[in-house]
């Protein structure tokens, strides 16, 4: 998919906040209609599999907050 050059010199022009906020109204957009998007079998079965294993042990895997700290978020 290309970008029409109109638009790309328009967003460049635009601060960073702005491109952030671009960003997050672009996704917000997808999903409002996310009953669109496709969910592949694939896709699915991992799903299922990882809820399955969170039923068995719930408390294995991480919190969002140490996923964040993992990551540096919070350093």
């Amino acid at each position: 998919m290309s970008t029409h050059p109109l638009l790309k010199v328009e967003i460049s022009q635009l601060s960073i906040a702005e491109r952030i906020q671009l960003a997050e109204d672009l996704w917000d957009s997808i999903g409002e209609q996310q009953d669109e998007l496709p969910l592949f079998d694939a896709h699915k079965q991992e799903l299922d599999r990882r809820l399955e294993r969170y039923h068995q042990d719930p408390t294995t895997g991480s919190t969002w907050k140490e996923v964040k700290q993992r990551l540096g978020f919070f350093q």
